[in-house]
């Protein structure tokens, strides 16, 4: 199967600059203008990982799946929430600069390929060592539980070949992998509710817990998860540990705090020498983030970076390329159904402070 190349639908270069986008452009139900276009309009995609290989930029992404009915709520599976996210597989972009042509790369991984997973590849993520380019992707396994396995491949492109097991000791969903400037990696992960982080609080799945978190209380919510990676970048060096977020007193964020506590797309970035794990706050639909001095954390709760999207739910990947940041996320202006998403980038700014700028998705018609 050939590579399909289709031309981005429009690129906004944040809020500066947001006079590029024109007004006639497609509206949200509500009649708000977006921000940025969709990168490709002829599959569904989400979950965006972005990364810059061999001097082209590639996103690794969810894709999403129109046609049939949600999966059936049965067996292992029963009383599991987010069964209208379905996906099967992931799907490769490229392009050679943000704003170019996009090339839709044939499929990268699908679950028939993958010996211990039964349904729901959900968010990857990629990382590149000593020639070897990682997929790394939650899927649930045949017990009803979600784990994360690793792919591999000789191209950034893919196809990748799945290990025949997931990586020891995973659980729940939403692989991030971070490689420091000395060359370690670290995996984050987790995801409350479908993402099962509640069903994993001894680092072992209990079928029997909840399957929805409770939101209220005033106990410390639960916290995504870090491991340093093995040196093969196949398997977790240690056992996974909290990836703690605090106020700005340095108390731990409670479970109460929808605004600003932890739901699920973890990403760790580095910029001038601090740590900014970013994540999203899941029911209430925020992308924010905290800033660490270490890979570890703790990281101390900053604000948003992006504001809520069209659909329930975004993941956030942020790349620089040639000195600019760029944030890549997801909405469902292709289909206004939350489950069927599609890719988007938009520039993202620091102010002189080290905090990032609060991007809006949408754009008010007195912006021209």
């Amino acid at each position: 199967m050939a590579a399909i190349v289709i031309l981005s639908g429009g690129v906004a270069f944040g809020q500066a600059t947001s006079a590029a986008v024109p007004a006639s452009q497609p509206r949200s139900p509500e009649g708000r203008l977006y921000l940025s276009q969709p990168l490709v309009t002829e599959i569904y995609t989400a979950d965006p990982s972005a990364h810059v290989f061999d001097g082209r930029i590639y996103v690794y992404a969810s894709h999403d799946i129109s046609e049939g009915p949600a999966l059936a709520d049965e067996g292992p599976f029963k009383g599991s929430e987010g069964n209208a996210f379905k996906m099967r597989d992931y799907r490769v972009l490229s392009m050679d600069r943000i704003g170019g042509a996009v090339t839709v790369h044939p499929v990268g991984l699908d679950i028939k390929d993958v010996p211990w997973a039964a349904r729901q590849m959900w968010a990857p993520d990629a990382a590149f060592k000593d020639g070897v380019y990682f997929l790394y992707f939650p899927a649930k396994a045949r017990d009803g539980a979600f784990r994360i396995g690793v792919a591999t491949s000789r191209s950034p492109g893919g196809p990748f070949v799945a290990r025949p097991e997931p990586i020891k000791g995973s659980f729940s969903i939403d692989p991030a992998v971070f490689t420091d400037d000395d060359g370690k990696s670290y995996m984050y992960f987790g995801g409350l509710s479908g993402g099962q982080l509640q069903m994993n609080v001894s680092g072992r799945y209990d079928p029997s817990a909840p399957q929805s978190v409770a939101d209220t209380g005033e106990t410390a919510a639960l916290c995504p998860k870090v491991a340093r990676m093995s040196d093969d970048m196949l398997e977790f060096a240690e056992p996974p540990r909290d990836a703690v977020i605090v106020d700005k007193e340095g108390k731990a964020l409670l479970r109460s705090d929808r605004d600003r506590r932890f739901f699920e797309a973890s990403f760790m970035h580095k910029y001038k020498g601090k740590y900014y794990f970013s994540y999203s706050t899941g029911t209430t639909h925020f992308i924010a983030y905290g800033i660490g001095d270490s890979p570890y954390g703790p990281f101390t709760y900053q604000g948003n970076i992006l504001l809520p999207v069209e659909g329930w739910t975004t993941h956030e990947s942020i790349l620089e390329v040639d000195g600019r940041w760029w944030l890549f996320y997801a909405d469902c202006q292709l289909s206004n159904v939350s489950w069927l998403r599609n890719v988007k980038v938009t520039e993202l700014f620091y102010n002189a402070d080290g905090t990032i700028r609060t991007i809006d998705p949408f754009l008010s018609d007195g912006q021209h």
